[in-house]
């Protein structure tokens, strides 16, 4: 056999392997979501007498009618605001420290942006007290608007990592040109920069939206009122208050998990290009 067959043979064997793992990794992802929507849509007692794998005997919606009647919709809304508002703040003060980063060279870059890698290292439950503490100072305590603070501080750290590298992989000539034609440094951030820069900032906004959407601990801590709580909360009430009723639990986690899973389906092009666009710059 000659070396092309070897090859050609190693290739194919390569790529067999790698079909495999993504068979297997799809199964073993999407097995839980499909047991998660079948068994929301069966009855009270039904999957008790049944069992968890079987078919539901008819579409049975009313475990949602029943949960997006409560209190669902108001902790919904109050993730939606929550989330918008934290990714614009962080997006923007993110690409802000991220540019001179990247670009500048002066001395203080190099120990600022060490400071801010090795504040990844920080646990975020060991903040909880002083994040407390603070929050009950300025008089936020109980509102949603507690949570924008340290959603916002804790995804600054990794989002400036990536987006200092990613900007680092643009071409400075870009800059040069513009430079030449008159461009001042904030037209060129804002005009030139961050246009180049959607895809790492659509990454930033898809990873630190899926934490965002999932925190818990924070949550919990700088809220106690219904009227301010977020979905992560919501998942934990409906299970107080529907303990015996698995399919309606099963119905909230439903919905919980819809919105980030469309928008993965919807956004997954943006994450690609914002993934692979620093491996193909320059």
């Amino acid at each position: 056999m000659d070396e092309y067959e070897k090859s050609k043979w190693k290739r194919r064997a390569a790529w067999t392997i790698a079909l495999f793992f993504a068979v297997f990794y799809l199964v073993v992802s999407l097995l839980p979501f499909l047991f998660m929507v079948m068994n929301s849509c069966k009855e009270q007692f039904e999957m008790l007498v049944k069992g968890i794998f079987e078919l539901p005997d008819s579409l049975y919606l009313g475990n949602y009618k029943t949960v997006l009647e409560g209190n669902f919709v108001r902790y919904f809304g109050n993730s939606l605001l929550v989330l918008a508002v934290s990714i614009g703040v962080l997006l923007f003060i993110t690409s802000c420290a991220a540019y001179p980063l990247a670009r500048f060279r002066i001395r203080l870059c190099g120990p600022v942006y060490a400071a801010i890698v090795a504040a990844m290292s920080i646990p975020i439950h060991i903040t909880l007290i002083p994040v407390f503490k603070l929050t009950m100072q300025m008089k936020l305590y109980d509102s949603i608007w507690a949570l924008i603070g340290p959603y916002v501080a804790f995804g600054i750290p990794i989002s400036v990592f990536i987006l200092t590298g990613f900007m680092r992989e643009i071409s400075p000539e870009i800059e040069d040109a513009a430079q030449i034609d008159g461009c001042g440094r904030y037209r060129m951030f804002f005009h030139i920069m961050l246009p180049l820069a959607k895809p790492g900032l659509s990454t930033l906004a898809i990873y630190n939206g899926v934490h965002m959407w999932n925190e818990f601990s924070f949550a919990y801590t700088l809220t106690q009122s219904a009227v301010n709580r977020t979905l992560p909360l919501a998942v934990w009430d409906f299970k107080g208050q529907y303990s015996m009723n698995t399919p309606m639990i099963l119905a909230v986690l439903t919905l919980t998990a819809l919105p980030m899973v469309l928008m993965f389906l919807f956004a997954q092009d943006a994450l690609v290009k914002g993934m692979t666009a620093g491996a193909v710059k320059g």
